[in-house]
């Protein structure tokens, strides 16, 4: 109790320090204009201010000390920083009827950004000396099981790994009997029965268990639990949003689309522009995407890759290394450029700011092969960002991408839209994420890669109980 308490009075500082910061701006530079000092009108724009940053840093999750990365802490709150003060810049400025000089609260930023740094710093120190390592154990199916979880190592402070079991034999008695006195418990890939005792045993021991969900959990979580015929029972159906959300969410398709398309024109004009100049080839790029019910539409992008990059007629994602993408391509691609003409898609309907991204068919049968459920995210609109953009990469498994997507669909919410919206702005500097696939792949599925190679040998590994009651790992290989 008493280190939560310590977390959040840090917690508490941090935003109190921003608030007192903005409050002093105010009343130095801005108090003989709209909003004089510490007045009603004062005191409203200073509260609006505090309420705004409240709300964009747990969009940004700029709290989570010792779940994430010092720089990463750093990012969150300084992002939330520029963002608040850039709203309220505007609010008053449209409410005084005339520009305010920005140069105060760009010095405030500054001034937030040094002490967001410091306090980073500090807390994640504090957090780390108050909270031990955890003794963890690993429990995994297969190496791509394994590969979800490789992120861990930067968590060292927080999760020592003392031990890895792979496929674990089918018993679970023998299984909790391994993982007896472990304070944290991963588990990742392994069968439905072997996954449930071992929550169970989490549950009742008081260990802390984290699980990757399998697409039926996911679908569970959306269901609505209900008392009927004197049991218990939860039900399952597709997706159906009210309609005053969905009138809600065109209009402000609508609105933003077209605020979108006019404030960005001079760039769009410019890229198209750079696009021609290189290569003289079209500045536009037209392909076919997969939106509501299974619809084809033509989805809009600028131009990355050089004319007749798919003259074999594969269907390919790019790769982290591609060729096929131009000079300016990289540019556009790093920035997102390439995305801004489907602000148009958005206005016609095709597509919605927020949902799942669109799938090209050929693409999309692959997948839907290999787990027939990833048609389950065309139960909704398309869309040009999504909780799979925000949380995930590029080059995120398509297994992955469709358990975020269906996360969505069961969280469709106006503030849910607003909340992935603004958590966008936090991905676009943020290189990671449009890490492209490895080099030689056609699509992001590691087994679809795998059964296009036709490999003849695959070799397996298996955990096997010795009598002393600890496990070996054996080889098996299979023709």
């Amino acid at each position: 109790m008493k280190k939560t308490i310590l977390m959040r009075g840090m917690k508490i500082l941090n935003i109190v320090a921003a608030v007192l910061l903005f409050i002093l701006c105010w009343n130095r530079y801005y108090a003989s204009g709209r909003y004089p000092g510490l007045t009603e009108s004062g005191m409203l724009i200073c509260a609006f201010y505090a309420i705004l940053l409240v709300i964009m840093r747990r969009v940004y999750n700029a709290y989570d000390v010792g779940g994430s990365r010092v720089s990463e802490l750093i990012y969150s709150l300084s992002l939330s920083d520029v963002i608040v003060a850039g709203i309220v810049y505007v609010v008053a400025s449209v409410s005084g009827i005339a520009l305010l000089n920005p140069l105060p609260l760009l010095g405030i930023v500054v001034l937030q950004g040094i002490w967001n740094a410091v306090w980073s710093l500090a807390a994640n120190k504090v957090y780390f000396r108050i909270h031990k390592a955890k003794k963890t154990v690993i429990i995994y199916e297969e190496d791509n099981d394994l590969k979800k979880l490789e992120e861990i190592k930067y968590f060292s402070s927080k999760f020592d790994v003392q031990k890895y079991m792979k496929n674990p034999v089918d018993d679970i008695h023998a299984i909790i009997r391994e993982i007896e006195g472990y304070d944290v418990v991963f588990v990742a890939g392994i069968p439905a029965t072997l996954r449930n005792g071992i929550v169970k045993y989490c549950v009742e021991q008081n260990v802390q268990g984290y699980i990757a969900p399998h697409v039926g959990d996911v679908i569970m979580a959306g269901a609505t639990y209900m008392q009927m015929f004197s049991v218990p029972l939860v039900r399952v159906r597709r997706s159906q949003p009210l309609p005053e959300y969905l009138f809600i969410k065109r209009a402000f398709d609508i609105f933003v689309s077209l605020i979108g398309i006019i404030v960005t024109s001079p760039v769009m004009l410019v890229t198209a522009i750079a696009i021609k100049a290189y290569d003289h080839g079209p500045a536009l790029y037209k392909q076919v995407r997969l939106t509501k019910d299974g619809r084809e539409f033509k989805i809009l992008k600028f131009r990355s890759m050089r004319v007749n990059a798919e003259k074999d007629g594969v269907a390919r994602l790019a790769s982290a290394h591609d060729d096929r993408i131009t000079p300016v391509g990289h540019f556009i691609r790093a920035c997102r450029l390439d995305e801004l003409p489907q602000l148009f898609n958005i206005l016609k309907g095709d597509m919605t700011i927020v949902g799942p991204r669109p799938e090209r068919p050929e693409i999309a049968a692959q997948y839907e092969e290999e787990m027939p459920a990833f048609n389950l995210r065309l139960q909704v609109k398309a869309g040009l960002t999504g909780f799979a953009q925000v949380e995930g990469r590029y080059n995120t498994t398509p297994y992955d991408k469709l358990q975020m997507d269906l996360m969505y669909i069961n969280s469709m919410s106006v503030s849910e839209d607003l909340r992935l919206m603004f958590a966008t702005v936090k991905i676009l500097f943020i290189k990671d994420s449009t890490e492209g696939i490895a080099d030689g792949q056609v699509t992001a599925s590691v087994k679809a890669e795998e059964t296009r190679e036709n490999a003849t040998v695959v070799s397996m590994e298996r955990s096997e109980q010795r009598a002393d009651g600890t496990y070996a790992t054996v080889a098996v290989r299979k023709n």
